[in-house]
């Protein structure tokens, strides 16, 4: 089944009077409904490659694929609404409102393209946060990161994507919760069939993938061992 394409991916930045490669992939994928692990050292550019795949960010050269479409094909405001549709994030640092009500942080990327919240996406949104044992109506500040990163999966996953990228969403929290973010991401993963991208540092996250992905020096290579990517470290 088709999911994630990447072919010949060329990406520089500038760096004085020449230019620095970023990524330099000539093929990758990733099937639907695939979990797989980025591993690199600090960096490397797994979090601009997340940047690449959901169209934040085009190539120098090359094509990103998802089931077939290519999104960076379109024009920037249409690719924002396809990214709206169909990717879920999820960040190390959360990226909550602090003075929002848990639930008012889920529902709030619903406000982007909707003069209105349906209904059916509150009482969503109100049920993800209690199998996440968050109060809906708890102001952001006054969450521990544990609680935090669990209010930022709940709105990730909301509206059913079907792809979930995560950079580093274990990386502040200690063992109990990084164990408890990875089981919410995987779960929610493998119940609406999305393919999950996950940059990690965590050898524990490495361990319950589908894949590891290691990149060194702008290239993707397949780890041997889940939990011994090469250059990880």
């Amino acid at each position: 089944m088709s999911g994630l394409e990447l072919h010949d991916i060329l990406l520089t930045f500038p760096e004085g009077t020449r230019r620095r490669t970023i990524l330099d992939i000539p093929s990758c994928t990733v099937a639907s409904g695939e979990c797989v692990a980025l591993a690199g050292a600090s960096g490397s550019g797994k979090s601009t490659l997340l940047n690449l795949i959901s169209g934040l960010i085009l190539p120098d050269r090359g094509t990103v694929r998802w089931n077939g479409f290519a999104p960076g094909e379109l024009p920037e405001p249409r690719r924002d609404v396809w990214r709206g549709r169909h990717i879920g994030f999820v960040f190390q640092d959360f990226q909550l409102f602090p003075e929002l009500e848990a639930l008012e942080n889920v529902l709030l990327p619903v406000t982007f393209n909707r003069w209105s919240i349906p209904e059916a996406l509150r009482r969503r949104g109100q049920a993800l946060l209690k199998r996440m044992n968050v109060a809906p109506s708890q102001k952001a500040r006054l969450l521990s990161r544990g609680e935090k990163q669990r209010v930022a999966i709940a709105r990730a996953v909301l509206q059913e994507p079907e792809i979930l990228l995560a950079d580093e969403p274990t990386a502040s929290l200690d063992a109990a919760n990084a164990a408890e973010v990875t089981d919410l991401l995987l779960s929610h993963a493998r119940t609406l069939g999305s393919t999950l991208l996950i940059v990690s540092h965590d050898e524990e996250v490495w361990t319950r993938m589908d894949r590891v992905l290691s990149l060194r020096r702008g290239r993707l290579y397949e780890a041997a061992e889940t939990a011994f990517p090469p250059s990880a470290a």
